[in-house]
């Protein structure tokens, strides 16, 4: 198993955040394309913020504790809507697909999500992505729904928390 470091993003981490987001292999699978850098800046603003605003939920830079590389980030987000629902949601650099970093990342995420005042946990990934599905039912999550979301497809997983 991987020993990772989460850490939440901060103002200066924005190099690594965008190495993700306008990644097009990492893309694909989440907006099926990459952000521009002037898009992205003003939604890193964003996540800083939310990162300010809770303890735990937020989103975390996702480090290799032996190599000190960066890896990607898991998220961890309450649905302002319904605070008793939070959603998780991770990124990977395709140099490290197929290493298990994905189930390592969602079980962390999960260890965080038990933490909080919650009764359900959601995923939204891209009904083609086998990978995050296969993660994400070996961790108890079911498919809700699948669907458009902002026009492209979706699949919504939940589990019970």
């Amino acid at each position: 198993m991987h020993k990772l470091v989460f850490e939440k993003f901060e103002a200066i981490d924005f190099k690594d955040y965008f190495r993700l987001v306008s990644n097009e292999k990492v893309m694909a699978q989440i907006t099926e394309r990459a952000i521009p850098k002037e898009e992205d800046q003003a939604n890193y603003q964003k996540l800083l913020q939310r990162n300010k605003q809770y303890e735990l939920y937020g989103s975390y830079k996702v480090y290799n504790l032996l190599t000190k590389e960066f890896i990607g980030l898991g998220h961890l987000t309450v649905n302002e809507n319904q605070i008793d629902e939070a959603e998780i949601g991770y990124m990977i650099l395709p140099e490290y697909w197929g290493e298990g970093y994905g189930t390592a990342i969602a079980k962390k995420l999960i260890d965080l999500a038990q933490l909080a005042p919650i009764t359900t946990l959601k995923a939204i990934i891209d009904p083609e992505n086998i990978a995050s599905r296969s993660i994400l039912i070996k961790r108890g999550f079911e498919t809700e729904d699948i669907c458009e979301i902002e026009g492209l497809p979706g699949e919504i997983l939940s589990r019970p928390m």
